[in-house]
């Protein structure tokens, strides 16, 4: 009897922990995404709060978004948390760091009432939580120029959960972007100098980055930390810019810039795949006349006894990489002299290319990609010397790294 009565007694311990909020920051999508993924967080639910009307759907808070007769319910995310993981004060504070609360009845693009700044808090700590954090954020918004705080702060009467297509929005559409309302302005002291982003002169790509971005952390692990490029690729929060000429709205992240001498030449919002990066960097660092560029992503093929295929003739020792992820693909220990026009190789190095059948021109191939960046390279055949095999490579998708450079590539 007595280990139940310890049992009970720790677990209401553990549910005393546990508090609820409801928070309207725009479109609920991306505010239940962010809260979601903070520690302490247990769970994070899209809905409807703050109407006067019953049982509110979607259609109905839509259409309602520009009714002043009554009053509407606005886009908002329930969060439960354990106030012994996350505090209050913090929770609250991500909440005013996480959009601009200055917009009334609108965030970003989406416009109506059903988009306004909310708290609707269920205790007397979390308002005064709230207009305390309030009066210092209003103060931090008006010296980096923002007008009065329209932030709604009411007790929470009931929070409708929205329907179940709305929930986990985010994560049933791996393809998208985390909204991003944010003014850039925080309560902790302002970023060191030495932190600031500036331009390195030349060709370079920007990542903007978020916290608590599920598509900026998968783009990291899918392009970032395997890019081996030679054109620099950084990430940044926004307000960590200096002296960039952006003409994009940062509208949400990721947001992959590609920038020459600090001016944005064009810009992609939201997650991209490997292949999508490398044919977006090829246009950036080709250009999309480029006889490489047409070899690369439009299949096309080098003229044989090309001007590369002369210059890489006689390179030494070392190694053939992708012009554009940088990756290794063919050895000069294993080149030979076809005669054929087109650099020649026995194999490909390691599992750096993958193969395709290509029926084209009425002729049956196998084509040679590069696995990273999606690259047409060549074909293969097998009438090389000794019955192996024949990589015929275009040289124009290539770049020489003598041998003793190797060890650069990958750091």
């Amino acid at each position: 009897m007595r280990q139940i009565l310890m049992i009970l007694s720790l677990t209401s311990f553990i549910f005393a922990n546990e508090q609820k909020i409801v928070f309207g920051a725009g479109c609920f999508w991306g505010v239940e995404k962010f809260f979601d993924n903070l520690k302490g967080v247990k769970s994070a639910t899209s809905g409807y709060a703050g109407g006067d009307y019953d049982n509110p759907t979607y259609h109905m808070v839509l259409k309602h978004r520009t009714n002043k007769d009554i009053k509407n319910f606005t886009e908002s995310v329930e969060v439960v948390y354990d106030d012994s993981e996350i505090s209050t004060e913090d929770l609250i504070k991500h909440f005013w760091e996480l959009h601009d609360p200055t917009q009334g009845d609108r965030q970003g693009n989406d416009i109506g009432n059903n988009y306004r700044s909310a708290i609707y808090y269920t205790t007397d700590e979390q308002r005064e939580i709230a207009l305390k954090t309030k009066e210092i954020y209003q103060k931090l918004l008006s010296k980096a120029g923002y007008g009065a705080i329209t932030t709604e702060i009411e007790l929470l009467k009931k929070f409708y959960p929205a329907e179940e297509y709305h929930q986990d929005y985010l994560k049933k559409n791996p393809n998208g972007y985390c909204p991003n309302h944010a003014t850039g302005v925080k309560f902790a002291k302002e970023m060191p100098k030495e932190h600031s982003i500036k331009p390195l002169g030349g060709k370079e790509i920007v990542v903007i980055d978020a916290k608590n971005c599920p598509f900026c952390k998968r783009f990291k692990e899918d392009v970032t930390s395997q890019y081996h490029g030679s054109i620099p690729l950084r990430d940044a929060y926004a307000n960590e810019l200096k002296g960039f000429e952006i003409t994009s709205q940062i509208v949400g992240t990721p947001t992959i810039l590609f920038i020459e001498d600090g001016k944005e030449l064009f810009s992609h919002t939201g997650y991209m795949s490997p292949k999508e990066f490398y044919k977006a960097l090829g246009l950036f660092k080709l250009g999309k006349d480029d006889e490489a560029y047409n070899v690369a992503f439009n299949a096309a093929t080098d003229a044989p006894f090309c001007k590369k295929y002369d210059k890489f003739k006689h390179t030494g020792d070392g190694v053939f990489v992708d012009r554009l992820s940088g990756d290794i693909l063919f050895d000069t220990r294993d080149r030979f002299n076809s005669g054929s026009g087109w650099l020649s190789f026995f194999k490909a190095v390691g599992d750096s290319v993958v193969y395709r059948e290509d029926n084209s021109h009425g002729m049956h191939r196998i084509e040679v990609l590069a696995k990273k960046s999606g690259a047409h390279l060549g074909h293969v055949f097998d009438d090389a010397p000794g019955g192996r095999k024949r990589f015929c490579i275009n040289a124009t998708v290539l770049d020489f790294v003598p041998r003793d450079k190797v060890k650069d590539l990958q750091k």
